[in-house]
């Protein structure tokens, strides 16, 4: 008896097509990395993708929430979604702009700068996608948040994968600056082994100081 084969989730383009037969010409869609890890940078992606294509969700099958999505299709969907999109770009703030000003107000400068960015490739956006956050410094521009937006647009879907594989790699090349922590495997979540090595190690620069678990670990540091 043949397995049944698994059915491969896809973000839909329905709330996109709606807000284009409104008369929105060009939608980007945006997401973040890196919100709940004790160490380095929290990472946004905007992409704006080419929604005239008939093919698009063809092109990029199996795009949705980042999370639930193995590294290898991670990977081939970041390639296929930069060589689709009309435009994209990355945006991230620092584990020091985070211990500054909070992670929601860091979340929101990376999105900022990931929007200012996009502007780049001189286009206009018409309106912005976005998974539950909002965006005060662009109140002018329409701005539509969806819950788990990640699973429900593909715009959102692409710029969360943009934005985990951009950070994973960002994880990596961290971890050989400092390799006592593990970077590379965990990516800076609080595994049972980061905490240990923290207590072990004591935080390094690429840590967020201002997360409890990251305080804690360095009071029980042996001096």
């Amino acid at each position: 008896m043949r397995a049944a084969t698994k059915r491969i989730a896809t973000a839909s383009l329905r709330h996109e097509r709606h807000y284009q037969r409104a008369g929105y010409r060009i939608l980007a869609g945006m997401d973040e990395a890196g919100r709940g890890p004790l160490a380095g940078p929290v990472a946004a992606a905007a992409v704006a993708l080419p929604l005239q294509r008939q093919d698009l969700r063809k092109r990029l099958w199996g795009a949705h929430d980042s999370k639930q999505l193995t590294p290898a299709q991670r990977e081939a969907l970041n390639t296929a979604i930069k060589q689709v999109a009309v435009a994209w770009a990355i945006g991230c703030a620092s584990p020091q702009e985070i211990d500054d000003c909070g992670i929601v107000a860091a979340t929101q400068l990376a999105m900022y700068r990931a929007l200012d960015s996009l502007h780049d490739f001189g286009i206009k956006i018409d309106c912005l996608f976005l998974d539950y956050m909002l965006l005060p410094k662009y109140s002018e521009l329409p701005q539509v948040s969806l819950i788990h937006g990640d699973r429900r647009s593909l715009s959102i879907a692409c710029a969360s994968i943009l934005a985990k594989v951009w950070r994973d790699e960002h994880m990596r090349e961290l971890d050989e600056r400092y390799p006592h922590y593990g970077f590379a495997r965990h990516k800076g979540y609080g595994t049972s082994a980061h905490l240990e090595a923290l207590r072990q190690h004591g935080a390094c620069a690429a840590h967020r100081h201002s997360f409890a678990p990251v305080r804690a670990a360095q009071e029980r540091t042996p001096a």
